[in-house]
């Protein structure tokens, strides 16, 4: 019997010698790491799920897709513009010329005759901004695409109170 005191006795010294007997490293993670990861891993999922929304008073994703599907289902109306050749900016003797022909895609046809009504002003925003234009800027399909968005910045600013959609390219021929 004397043994077994002995044994027992040399194992609550071992304990006391690795962490006082209380909890050891394994334990440690398993009763408190491991709930914390758990939670803070099951948190994340139901707010990337997005049940949380409603209680975080977030606007509905569908809603919002709803109206942009709209927005975008509604056939444009399309002004076309007359044919513009415009000589290039270049730095030798050799003139380079861009021949463009233009469509302006606008979100209702009962606003055609304010566009209309504002035409001259288009197209001379049009003309000053492409005669500053070198053949390297036209190059390649991120230089055209560039010139269509400065096109249709300066279209809408012509055309403050009627919001043009789009600005369609029909023909465009650098010589």
């Amino acid at each position: 019997m004397s043994e077994e005191v002995e044994e027992d006795e040399d194992e609550v010294a071992d304990e006391e010698e690795s962490g006082g007997g209380g909890f050891g490293g394994k334990k440690l993670i398993l009763f408190i790491v491991l709930p914390i990861l758990l939670i803070g891993g099951a948190g994340a999922g139901v707010y990337f799920s997005g049940l949380l929304d409603s209680f975080l008073g977030a606007a509905p994703e569908e809603e919002v897709k709803e109206e942009e599907v709209k927005e975008a289902e509604t056939p444009g109306h399309y002004i076309d513009l007359d044919e513009m050749l415009v000589t290039l900016a270049s730095k030798g003797r050799k003139q380079s010329f861009l021949k463009l022909r233009v469509s302006l895609e606008i979100g209702d046809p009962l606003e055609e005759p304010r566009v209309t009504t504002v035409m001259p002003r288009i197209i001379d925003n049009f003309q000053v901004f492409l005669r500053e234009l070198r053949v390297e800027e036209l190059q390649g399909s991120q230089g055209i695409y560039r010139i269509k968005e400065e096109l249709l910045s300066r279209v809408n600013a012509a055309t403050h109170p009627v919001k043009v959609k789009d600005v369609l390219f029909r023909e465009i021929l650098v010589q």
